[in-house]
């Protein structure tokens, strides 16, 4: 059963404890959520929110002992998990990461993820709305591509009590009548700098990201743009250089081509849809803008090894 102890000023359900065949559990505790023909609901911050104050656009939770998401889903909302002791895993569209002391998870909307927690965690979460997260977004110093690229970020232990102690004063300030949202939403601008800080050398691809600029700009525009636009040449055009020197740059730096990191991000999409959407593969086909269901489902066997309707199950 959820418990709801340990949550300030606007209590709300920690989804984080329920395995997908508990729907109807967790439905009794919340009616707001909107719920899908499919396995499990897309969730919004509001849906954690039994009063639903108007203007709340951040939640405090603390996280501890066993809980587990079984299947994959999403939420239309910034996650950040603080963990002090940590035991398990925790996978983020699709790839797996180990649950460990003394790190950061984060997970950006609309991104699929998992976990399967042990009870000896202890850790902390904001979840911070789409609306914050427009203006917390600049406080991640790099591009959201280069977080998504490296989603868990080990802290030492002096760095990790600097992160507790901006985690406690924001659960100090949900205490408060009225609260001081806006003293809230900058201490969540600081604490995505202190995110920032922390990724500075940590991953073997910084400097490359930080000293090339074109790239995370790329990166961005392909988010943007990828469902209609699948040429180089589009993107160069938007960068103000020629396809071939954007191909060079890609493979420079990442060793990747520009085409194959636009059908990267097609894919990855195609997989968040397949997983966690009540969409069939025909509407899917049509989203992602394919000709057709047969070139739709040759481009994914080609990537995955196998069928959309296989992956989908």
């Amino acid at each position: 059963m959820f418990s709801h102890k340990r949550f300030f000023h606007v209590p709300f359900v920690a989804v984080f404890v329920f395995p997908a065949k508990n729907f109807i559990n967790f439905r009794r505790n919340t009616d707001c959520v909107s719920y899908h023909t499919d396995h499990f609901p897309i969730l919004g911050i509001q849906e954690f929110s039994e009063n639903q104050l108007k203007g709340c656009n951040l939640l405090f939770n603390e996280l501890s002992g066993a809980r587990s998401i079984d299947e994959p889903h999403k939420h239309d909302f910034f996650i950040i998990n603080l963990f002090e002791h940590g035991v398990g895993s925790h996978t983020i569209d699709f790839t797996e990461y180990a649950v460990k002391d003394l790190q950061i998870h984060l997970v950006f909307p609309d991104q699929v993820h998992q976990w399967v927690i042990e009870k000896e965690t202890v850790g902390y979460q904001l979840m911070i709305s789409r609306d914050w997260f427009e203006s917390f977004l600049p406080s991640l110093r790099f591009s959201a591509s280069y977080y998504q690229n490296h989603p868990v970020i080990n802290l030492s232990r002096e760095v990790f009590e600097t992160f507790l102690y901006e985690f406690q004063s924001i659960q100090k300030a949900l205490r408060g009548e009225p609260v001081f949202w806006e003293l809230i939403q900058k201490r969540s601008e600081l604490i995505g700098l202190l995110v920032s800080q922390s990724v500075e050398g940590a991953f073997k691809d910084f400097e490359m990201y930080h000293s090339n600029p074109m790239i995370s700009k790329f990166l961005h525009f392909i988010d943007v743009h990828f469902k209609t636009e699948r040429s180089v040449s589009f993107y160069a055009d938007k960068l103000n250089i020629s396809a071939n020197y954007l191909n060079i740059v890609c493979k420079k730096n990442l060793n990747a081509s520009a085409s194959s990191l636009i059908q990267d991000r097609i894919l990855l999409e195609a997989k968040r849809l397949l997983k966690v959407s009540d969409m069939s593969v025909k509407d899917i086909v049509y989203d992602l803008g394919f000709y057709d269901h047969a070139s739709f489902s040759k481009f994914f066997k080609a990537q995955t090894g196998m069928t959309p309707s296989q992956f989908k199950e």
